[in-house]
């Protein structure tokens, strides 16, 4: 099968070494940092050829083919003598595709997707044989290697998709499309909405598109870059001829001159935002023709994402709130916009390039005070330091807590909803999410 490099320890370069390893490639993993002991020993149980903290280009450049991890940026030098000697570079999700015949549900955006792809997926299993993976749970490739599904659900990343050729999901969803990730794309937004569409790339008008209508960018982009699939839209204020609509709290879907109507005064999840979640997440089931009344049961018993609009407790009358996955600005409007109380807001982190316009409305209205909690905090002083009476900075998780503590009265909510990357003080998003709801536990 010829040489399989895998640039990336982690979740996805472990499950394409143990299916490259299957499918006969001469395997070799090669991480620059340490690679976590749990795949070490995967690696070495599997008698598959590793090195940690370091590339060793001629162990790398005799590749056939490299999959790389979404997490390396193409501007790497490695990366581009990679290119230079025209070795494919692929992402996991392509490898995998080449492994299943599976129906695959692909789902992308700025934010949503994790939502989307977790509700998608808890309304298809309770009828079909259905995976969830790509940038959730376990890789795409160990669940073919060992799952084997017949259905997927699938959420892509814009980094995941930049490295595929031929991988084609028969039901695509676009979520929506803000500005994310900019520095990686030269800061050109373009850029950034192209690699999104990439998600429909390889679709024929026997394969659907689901996407908001109400999202300009999408809009725009489509009308400019026609694609060849089956379009199905959503929207919260235009009427649909094919695909979803609200009309008076209900939710219709039409598909072939099929309709159905679901009621959403039940769904556990709150926001505008949700209620576009479950469009697209009912469309898909639609399609893949589970019963209606199990898309309803299934909306309504659904119990949301941790990290994201995660209600953790509440004291003396006051809600703590944790939506540590929201790293970007657009994912921390929409639970500004979700929430009906005065709020105190934990912001802050690697910030990308964000410009904070769009939530002025909220904060002159909603926000009491605001604590920035990140290494570098001048932007966020500079830019809302005349919005509101408090604003202070810190390092520290259980002190930005412990002050918000201080300054809610009944009725206030605190929110940690960071609107940047987490890298400055935590390991990640999920890190900093159970550090606030530590310090939470601990007043």
């Amino acid at each position: 099968m010829g040489r399989l490099v895998i640039l990336g320890g982690g979740e996805s370069g472990i499950g394409t070494a143990l299916l490259g390893k299957e499918k006969g490639y001469d395997v070799f993993v090669s991480d620059k940092g340490a690679i976590k002991e749990k795949y070490k020993q995967v690696l070495i149980h599997n008698e598959i050829e590793w090195e940690d903290e370091k590339h060793s280009e001629e162990k790398i450049l005799n590749a056939d083919i490299v999959m790389k991890s979404p997490g390396i940026p193409d501007k790497v030098p490695l990366v581009k003598q990679i290119r230079d000697k025209d070795i494919l570079i692929i992402s996991e999700i392509e490898f995998a595709s080449m492994f299943t015949q599976a129906t695959i549900v692909g789902i992308t955006g700025s934010n949503g997707k994790t939502t989307t792809a977790s509700l998608t997926h808890h309304i298809l299993k309770q009828e079909l044989n259905v995976g969830l993976a790509g940038n959730i749970g376990d890789s795409f490739a160990k669940q073919v290697l060992e799952e084997g599904f017949e259905n997927y659900v699938l959420e892509i990343s814009s980094f995941q998709l930049d490295d595929i050729a031929s991988f084609k999901p028969h039901i695509a969803v676009i979520t929506n499309i803000t500005p994310d990730h900019l520095d990686r794309y030269n800061y050109q937004f373009e850029k950034y909405i192209a690699s999104k569409f990439r998600i429909a790339l390889n679709q024929t008008k026997e394969d659907y598109l689901i996407y908001d209508a109400d999202d300009e960018v999408i809009v725009n982009h489509l009308k400019n870059n026609p694609v060849q699939s089956t379009l199905l839209p959503f929207s919260l204020t235009k009427r649909i001829e094919k695909g979803a609509y609200l009309d008076d709290n209900n939710i219709i879907i039409t598909i072939n001159n099929n309709q159905i109507i679901m009621p959403t005064t039940n769904l556990t999840l709150e926001g505008k935002h949700n209620i576009k979640n479950a469009m697209a997440a009912s469309t898909v089931s639609h399609l893949l023709k589970i019963r209606k009344q199990t898309i309803r049961e299934s909306l309504e018993n659904f119990q949301g994402v941790e990290h994201r609009l995660e209600h953790v407790l509440k004291i003396n009358k006051v809600q703590y709130i944790n939506d540590s996955k929201a790293t970007n600005v657009n994912a921390t409007y929409y639970a500004l916009e979700s929430l009906d109380t005065p709020t105190v807001w934990i912001v802050g982190g690697e910030d990308k390039g964000n410009n904070y316009e769009e939530l002025f409305s909220f904060v002159n209205e909603k926000v009491k005070a605001i604590i920035c909690l990140g290494v570098d905090n001048e932007k966020l002083m500079k830019t809302f330091s005349g919005m509101v009476d408090i604003i202070v900075e810190t390092q520290f998780m259980s002190e930005a807590v412990k002050i918000a503590y201080k300054i809610t009265e009944a009725g206030d909510s605190v929110l940690l909803s960071p609107a940047c990357a987490s890298f400055d003080l935590f390991e990640n998003y999920e890190d900093r999410g159970r550090q606030f709801k530590n310090a939470v536990r601990n007043l």
